[in-house]
């Protein structure tokens, strides 16, 4: 059974070990996600209760008032095509109702997974140092 929370509390970084960032050159360590999930305005985590891993994660950053931002959407491979990201999105954009704009940056493959969950495609540019990738 999968178990949602809006929050990392009581999580370590063995419950990170995922593998998550898969195809990342430079990925951050365990220790490295929990302190961005930590320190982003809202998260939700799906932890498989057998193991109590995380499986799945999504995590916001906003202004608080106007827009909010997804930057990570990350579901563990072997638990891919349960609905699990489907859910993370869902939770996380009731978590998010009623901000002006919520954005994510995502390679156009993955457009049609987020169109089902009602966000629009649109245009963006990103500036990258993938030496800073792992966030260390």
């Amino acid at each position: 059974m999968i178990e949602y929370r809006t929050n990392v509390d009581g999580i370590t970084p063995d419950q990170l070990e995922g593998p998550f960032f898969v195809g990342w050159p430079n990925p951050p360590s365990p220790a490295t996600h929990l302190r961005v999930l930590d320190g982003s305005a809202h998260v939700v985590v799906a932890v498989d209760e057998s193991n109590q891993q995380v499986v799945g994660f999504i995590n916001a950053i906003t202004d608080g008032v106007f827009m909010a931002f997804i930057p990570l959407l990350e579901v563990v491979p072997e638990y891919q095509g349960r609905g699990i990201g489907s859910e993370l999105v869902r939770r996380l954009l009731e978590l998010l109702d009623g901000f002006y704009t919520v954005d994510a940056m995502t390679d156009p493959e993955l457009q049609p997974f987020y169109r089902h969950l009602g966000l629009e495609a649109a245009h963006g540019v990103a500036l990258r140092d993938y030496e800073r990738q792992s966030g260390e």
